[in-house]
Formats: structure tokens, sequence, C-alpha cells
């Protein structure tokens, strides 16, 4: 019993540290919820690799339940296969075939799966379009 509200107490702290980024943004002119939301997994799971490889996984799980916690409240993330249509479909229309381009195909990418897709995962998927 004592575990189940341990849990609770964190899942009630998560939020709150949510809420309160939330309505900061909100103060500070608006800042989009999903961008909100997903600053703060990605800090949450940098955080988690720095106490893995402090040797602190104690700490590292505890994060890894926040970013988690938070990505349930994010829109559900693309699929690899829709992403790579998205992505061959701007390459096409860009016309695009070098990956000195890459700037101008992750341009019109990004808006088209904002809060869907990571950056990092984008831009894998569009170097690997431009250089096949």
């Amino acid at each position: 019993m004592t575990a189940l509200k341990a849990r609770e107490r964190e899942r009630a702290g998560a939020l709150r540290l949510i809420v309160s980024e939330l309505q900061k943004a909100e103060k500070d002119g608006g800042a989009d919820e999903v961008e909100v939301l997903q600053r703060e997994r990605k800090r949450r799971l940098e955080s988690a690799q720095a106490y893995r490889d402090a040797e602190r996984a104690d700490l590292a799980a505890s994060e890894e339940r926040e970013a988690e916690l938070i990505e349930g409240y994010m829109p559900q993330q693309l699929s690899d296969s829709e992403l790579h249509a998205i992505v061959g479909d701007v390459v096409a229309q860009s016309g695009a075939s070098s990956p000195k381009e890459m700037g101008k195909v992750m341009a019109a990418v990004m808006p088209q799966v904002k809060g869907r897709a990571d950056g990092r995962r984008v831009s894998a998927v569009v170097q690997e379009k431009l250089t096949a």
C-alpha cells in the first residue's frame, strides 16, 4: 500500500510541475502546450540518462516514469511508415535531391508532424530519404 501511495505522490508532483510549466509558458507569451509537454518530456529523458551515467538507476527510473506520464498527455506519435510517407511526399513536392537541401525539407515537414514526431527522428528520416 505504501508503494502505491508513493507512486501517487510522485504522479501528483509531476503533474504539479507540468501545470506550473504550462502556466509559466502562458504568462510568457502563450507557447504551444504540446511544445511545453515535449520540452518537459525531453528534459526528463535527458535527466534520466545523466542519472544512469552517474549510476543512479533509482533516480533515472523516477525521471523515466515522469516522462511516460507526460507522454500520456501528448498527441499520439506517428508510426515509422506514416513519418516516411510524409517525408517522402515533401521530398517529392520540393524536388530536393541532396543532403544540402535538408533544411528546406525539414522546414516543410516539421509543421506537419508538430507534436507527433521528435525532431531527431524526423531528421534521421529526412537524411535517409535525401541520401538514398
